[in-house]
C-alpha cells in the first residue's frame, strides 16, 4: 500500500517499540511540519452497456428482460434514480412495460501518487549509531527515533551518516513516504424509449346497401329492317316433297268443296 523513500536528508522516525506515526504523532504541529501533495497519472475509461425492456414496475421494484433473454430485478430503486427520454428526466414511477432501456457504465481508472513529507527540527541529544537518535524538540522534550540504513543527514550543509552525528548538533529530519494510489469512479447513465402507441381498434362499418344504378340516358332506338333471303336447298335436294305436298292441298281443297255442296242441298 505504501512505498517509502528517503531524501538525502530523511530520517525515519521511530524509537524502540514506538512506530513511525506514534512518534510524528506525539509531538506538537510545531515541533512536525506535514504537507501532502497528489499526483494522477493518465486516466482510463472503459464503458459496459446494457439493454433490456421493462416488464413490471411495481412500486420502486422493476423487472427488465434484458436482451440476451434474462429477467433482472431491481429491487428498492431510488427516487433519484432518473431515465432520460426525449431530453426529460423520468423516475422509477413513470416507467411503463414495454419500454426500452440502456445503461451506459463508464468507469474511470486514474492512477494517483500521494507524497507526504513530514519534517522535524531538534537537537541531538544523543546517539547510538547506526541504529537511533534522541533529539531535543523545540518544545524541549526528547524523542528517540529509529535510522534507517544507509540514512545520511543533512547537518549545516554538509551530508553525514549516523557515525557523523554529535551531541549538541542541530539537525532537520525529513521523512517523504509516496503511496501509489488506484482511484476508480462510476458513472451511470439510464436512456429509454417510450414503447410503440397501440394500433387503433377497427371501426366497424355498417355493409352500405349499394345505391340504385342510374338510369341510363333516353337512346333513340333505331329500328332495322331486315331482309330475310330463305336459305337455298343444298345441292342433294329434290323438288318432289314439294309437288307432293301441292297436291295434297288441291285434293283436300277438293274434298272440302264437295262437303259444302252436300251441306248445302240438305
Amino acid at each position: 500500500m505504501t512505498v517509502s523513500s528517503w531524501t538525502r536528508s530523511a530520517l525515519l522516525l521511530a524509537a524502540g517499540t514506538i512506530c513511525i506515526t506514534f512518534a510524528f504523532a506525539g509531538s506538537t504541529r510545531a515541533q512536525v511540519e506535514t504537507t501532502t501533495t497528489t499526483t494522477k497519472g493518465q486516466a482510463t475509461k472503459t464503458s459496459t452497456v446494457e439493454r433490456g425492456t421493462v416488464v413490471l414496475v411495481q412500486g420502486n421494484d422493476l423487472v427488465v428482460k434484458m436482451d440476451d433473454g434474462t429477467i433482472r430485478h431491481f429491487p428498492n430503486v431510488p427516487e433519484r434514480a432518473k431515465v432520460y427520454v426525449d431530453g426529460q428526466a423520468l423516475g422509477i414511477h413513470d416507467l411503463k412495460p414495454g419500454m426500452k432501456l440502456q445503461r451506459t457504465i463508464t468507469t474511470t481508472t486514474t492512477p494517483e501518487t500521494v507524497t507526504t513529507v513530514q519534517t522535524v527540527t531538534g537537537t541531538v541529544w544523543n546517539v547510538m549509531p547506526p541504529n537511533s537518535v534522541t533529539l531535543t524538540l523545540e518544545d524541549g522534550k526528547n524523542q528517540t527515533f529509529k535510522i534507517p540504513k544507509n540514512q545520511k543527514f543533512n547537518v549545516n550543509g554538509q551530508m553525514t551518516d549516523a557515525w557523523g552525528l554529535r551531541n549538541g548538533m542541530k539537525i532537520t529530519a525529513t521523512k517523504i513516504v509516496e503511496s501509489p494510489e488506484t482511484v476508480v469512479s462510476q458513472q451511470t447513465r439510464v436512456t429509454g424509449t417510450m414503447p410503440a402507441p397501440a394500433a387503433a381498434p377497427a371501426k366497424q362499418v355498417a355493409a352500405a346497401t349499394p345505391p340504385p344504378p342510374a338510369p341510363a340516358p333516353d337512346v333513340p332506338i333505331l329500328v332495322a329492317l331486315v331482309e330475310v333471303t330463305p336459305a337455298a336447298l343444298p345441292k342433294t335436294g329434290s323438288e318432289l316433297p314439294l309437288v307432293g305436298l301441292l297436291g295434297l292441298l288441291s285434293l283436300s281443297a277438293s274434298l272440302g268443296i264437295k262437303l259444302v255442296r252436300a251441306s248445302s242441298i240438305h
